[in-house]
């Protein structure tokens, strides 16, 4: 039986913050599910297909990484996929008293899916997709927080 893991998310933008979570997850699960939910309380800068595009182009190196978008509840789409796994980054502390209640419904929900926390790399703790919006809507540099396409992709989105 094949391991796989869902690493879920809005993604947008996909930074290296997510990437470092999905390359290490990488290593360790034989398919990794970048799959992107919306988070109803925000309002996202990028199309959902457009973020499909953005991670499939920063994920190309990773040959066991495919990237995928549900409307649903996270656990029915786990279960749709037959996946019992969902790798989710911790940053911080204050992560983790969020993703706890996150992860104590969905255990309440479907018992027999797994969480696995991954701590991302200590250079991008400080790393959400919500601070590169807010840099690069005011034209600063935003190449070492994401990857080129994303880099290019968000400054068309704020061009004046």
């Amino acid at each position: 039986m094949s391991r796989i893991a869902i690493c879920p998310g809005s993604f947008d933008p996909i930074t290296f913050g997510h990437l470092d979570i999905i390359e290490r997850g990488s290593k360790i699960f034989d398919e990794v599910i970048v799959a992107i939910f919306n988070n109803r309380t925000k309002s996202p800068l990028f199309t959902v297909e457009e973020r499909i595009e953005l991670i499939k182009e920063s994920t190309k190196h990773i040959p066991n990484v495919r990237v995928d978008s549900s409307e649903g509840l996270l656990v029915d789409y786990a279960e749709e996929k037959n996946v019992q796994v969902i790798l989710r980054g911790l940053r911080a502390v204050s992560d983790f008293e969020y993703e706890m209640q996150i992860t104590s419904m969905n255990r309440k929900l479907e018992s027999k899916i797994e969480t696995l926390f991954m701590m991302t790399n200590n250079q991008y703790s400080f790393l959400s997709s919500s601070i590169v919006k807010e840099v690069a809507k005011y034209k600063a540099d935003v190449t070492d927080l994401v990857p080129v396409v994303v880099a290019e992709a968000l400054k068309g989105k704020f061009k004046r």
